[in-house]
């Protein structure tokens, strides 16, 4: 493994090498001057993250899921992110899915010492069926760890390599082994830490706006978006009622009570934006959606 100190997101930092006699508010000047680093060293690796988002879109096509896997705070962004997939694109639980070492409990207490072990992230990968031959061929696993260097998630990517799997590697070192190890390396270099290898700062920042780019990504891709109106939105409880009833009016332009009775009759934003758009009825919309595996756009085009 590569000497730690030599690596990018453990260098000291000079331009805080003072922070602690700096006024409450200078300090969190300097804060902020580091963080508008970020976005640059993302827009960087954008190529990258078209080519991911793509390779996994085509994987999702064909029955492929998602895997995130990742210790410490790489692990929390990736179960974070796979989290929220559900509820905000309406899609199972088992389509976007996070495992951090050390397991769930690792969420809320740490386990540092779980992300030494090659083999436990192999094992993990293994016990959540991943790439399971004639099942799940043609999952996908993002490997994420800010030093590119985590046996644990080293691990889990070679075992993913073995099976054939599209491995992407998340990290925030360029020429990392992790980035060397996976198909298609994400890398954006966000630099030394505010405070010197607290990776939750930058790197985890950085982390947190590429996790979200792919996801949504795959999504919009994939058919789950009319737009930029979350269309596959459930209307679950009160709020999600309004959203869905104002998603159906923007897309068709009718008003807030056509809107609630088509939703009360259709049972789903989409459905009830086909039969508005195309003057049909449920059963109708319904076939229509399902001849284009739910892509709304494709319907009304």
């Amino acid at each position: 493994m590569s000497n730690l100190s030599s690596l990018l997101t453990e260098a000291r930092n000079p331009a805080t090498a003072r922070i602690d006699e700096l006024s409450t508010l200078d300090m969190l000047r300097l804060i902020n001057d580091e963080d508008a680093k970020i976005a640059a060293a993302v827009a960087a690796e954008l190529p990258s993250i078209a080519c991911a988002i793509d390779a996994i879109a085509e994987r999702f096509e064909q029955g492929g899921r998602l895997f995130y896997i990742g210790a410490g705070t790489s692990g929390r962004l990736g179960v974070l992110d796979a989290s929220e997939c559900p509820p905000t694109f309406s899609v199972p639980p088992s389509l976007f899915q996070g495992i951090i070492a050390g397991g769930d409990s690792a969420l809320r207490k740490s386990s540092e010492h779980s992300e030494d072990s090659f083999e436990e992230g192999a094992m993990d990968l293994a016990a959540h069926h991943f790439a399971q031959p004639g099942v799940f061929e043609h999952d996908t696993l993002v490997g994420i760890a800010a030093s590119g260097r985590t046996p644990y998630v080293l691990g889990a990517i070679e075992h993913a390599k073995c099976l054939g799997a599209l491995t992407i590697g998340l990290s925030c070192v360029p020429g990392s082994p992790l980035a060397q190890a996976a198909e298609i390396a994400i890398t954006p270099a966000t630099g030394p830490e505010v405070l010197t290898g607290s990776t939750r700062m930058k790197a985890g920042t950085a982390t947190k706006l590429v996790l979200n780019m792919l996801s949504t990504g795959v999504m919009i891709r994939t058919g789950a978006t009319y737009g930029n109106l979350m269309v596959n939105v459930q209307t679950t409880n009160e709020k999600l009622v309004d959203r869905g009833q104002r998603i159906v009016m923007a897309a068709t332009g009718c008003d807030q009570p056509t809107a609630a009775e088509l939703l009360k009759e259709a049972g789903s934003v989409k459905i009830a934006i086909v039969m508005q758009k195309l003057g049909v009825d449920h059963a109708t919309a319904e076939a229509k959606l399902a001849a284009c595996n739910g892509h709304l756009g494709n319907v009304l085009r």
